[in-house]
């Protein structure tokens, strides 16, 4: 009888979380480890399923580094970065299209739909949703390598409203029609500010924001923008984090009411970052 007891009392730590965020819009920017362990990938989509049946509205804004990597390495075509930025020539381009709008996209889907959910599947291109201009690396032309100036959230808001779930492949649209890769990072962003969206949720493969990069534990559960400013300048957020920390910091300056950095290899993170007290990340606010 104890261990339903326990259940029970879990239940009643979520219900103030439930009432909270009901009705809400949560972006979730999935990527990393979360994609590419089954049992994971399996436990983040009951978790998005589960928030969506207690009244939340998610939205998903995915990547697919390794299955793009896979792809141009069974057609014999070599993979560059500039400033962690994928080179991307015309015809790397349509291999990351068809790779991201297609394989990834629809799998992602299908995952949802075989759990009795109703999503669908867009590209920034659909609907105009993601309106980009090349972004040029430090003066330097990476080719189709876009960056939002411009969301259309119209259609993405009338998924919302007509109960689907939108899963949203990073690749945008200029205004001559040309196709362009987006970092799926600040796609989420560009999202989850124009919807201005209750929480954007990084997963990731770090724990979040840690004090001691060799410790665990010192893992620090809430930050204020300000807080962050410090935390750069005496050398706690630095290197691959550094980025991350900016992306969260331009959502929360983009309207966003809380931004997480969560460890997307933890089962259930979402859930346990969501509706419990404790939570599993760090959280950045205002």
């Amino acid at each position: 009888m104890n261990q339903y007891i326990e259940k029970a009392k879990i239940l009643i730590e979520a219900l103030p979380y439930i009432k909270e965020f009901y009705g809400k819009t949560v972006v979730i920017k999935y990527g990393g480890s979360a994609m590419i362990d089954e049992k994971i990938k399996e436990t983040v989509m009951q978790d998005i399923i589960l928030m969506k049946l207690v009244g939340i509205n998610p939205v998903i804004v995915h990547g697919g580094g390794p299955e793009i990597n896979k792809t141009l390495e069974k057609m014999n075509k070599k993979s560059e970065f500039i400033n962690g930025l994928r080179v991307t020539d015309k015809e790397t381009m349509e291999i990351v299209e068809m790779v991201l709008a297609g394989k990834v996209n629809k799998s992602i889907v299908s995952h949802i739909q075989n759990q009795g959910i109703n999503a669908v599947g867009i590209s920034g291109k659909d609907g105009a949703t993601l309106q980009v201009e090349k972004k040029m690396v430090n003066g330097i032309d990476v080719g189709f390598v876009g960056e939002v100036v411009n969301v259309n959230t119209k259609l993405i808001k009338t998924l919302i409203a007509t109960d689907f779930i939108p899963v949203v492949a990073p690749i945008g649209i200029d205004k001559n029609g040309n196709s362009y890769n987006i970092n799926a990072d600040y796609a989420a962003v560009a999202v989850a500010g124009a919807l201005k969206a209750q929480k954007l949720v990084f997963l990731t493969d770090v724990e979040g924001v840690l004090k001691d990069v060799s410790d665990s534990s010192s893992i620090i559960s809430r930050l204020s923008i300000n807080e962050v400013d410090k935390y750069i300048k005496n050398g706690i957020i630095s290197g691959g984090m550094l980025p991350k920390v900016e992306c969260c910091v331009q959502g929360v300056k983009e309207g966003v009411e809380t931004v997480h950095i969560l460890d997307g290899r933890v089962e259930h993170c979402l859930l346990l970052e969501i509706f419990t007290q404790k939570g599993v990340g760090t959280m950045i606010e205002k």
